[in-house]
């Protein structure tokens, strides 16, 4: 149950940024012992590995923070995000962490089943995200999408950092971020309601 929580917790990381949950895999894997990656998932704490997660991150921190540039950005990330998904989750779940001292050893088959889920988990995110965005900046004029691109970074950063050290973190995080987009759906249903007329 906690290297499900664990993957689940990283590819949704991966839905709002698609490097940083690697990112923070591989650095834990590489500098501590709080993470031990799978044989198959090893190739993630090589350092060209780490360098090209870095680039993605800085690319996709600055882009996402530009009003229209986060637009395309959302439309480049809609293969980048899922694919980082898959590899967070499979990666996850075979991973031994500290909250999950047995690694997880999974067939060829098992493997593949674990990359489509996080491919369909990060892709569920990252849509939702990129439609509440567009509201975001069509009520703001593209002045809050920075804000909000900066609390995704924040919200993914956490999650990843929960998913590896307190799996049980998951379920708040996953909490939080459905309860965002609900309000922010209905924030958006409330302004599209027009005004009863008045009497005459």
């Amino acid at each position: 149950m906690l290297e499900l929580l664990t993957a689940t917790g990283l590819a949704t990381a991966a839905g709002l940024n698609a490097a940083l949950p690697l990112l923070v895999l591989s650095v834990l894997a590489r500098w501590t012992p709080l993470v031990e990656l799978s044989e198959g998932w090893t190739w993630l704490t090589d350092g060209w590995a780490i360098a090209v997660l870095v680039v993605l991150l800085l690319v996709e921190v600055v882009a996402d923070k530009i009003p229209g540039v986060d637009h395309l950005n959302d439309v480049l990330q809609s293969v980048l995000r899922p694919a980082a998904g898959g590899v967070a989750f499979s990666a996850g779940v075979g991973a031994q962490t500290m909250a999950v001292p047995a690694t997880v050893e999974g067939t060829t088959t098992g493997q593949w089943l674990a990359v489509l889920a996080g491919v369909v988990l990060s892709l569920t995110v990252h849509v939702a995200k990129a439609l509440l965005r567009v509201g975001v900046n069509t009520s703001t004029g593209g002045l809050g999408g920075p804000v909000v691109s900066g609390i995704e970074d924040i919200l993914s950063v956490l999650l990843s950092l929960a998913a590896v050290l307190v799996p049980a973190l998951v379920l708040v995080g996953l909490f939080v971020l459905g309860w965002l987009a609900v309000r922010t759906l209905r924030r958006r249903a409330r302004r599209r309601v027009p005004a009863p007329p008045r009497p005459a």
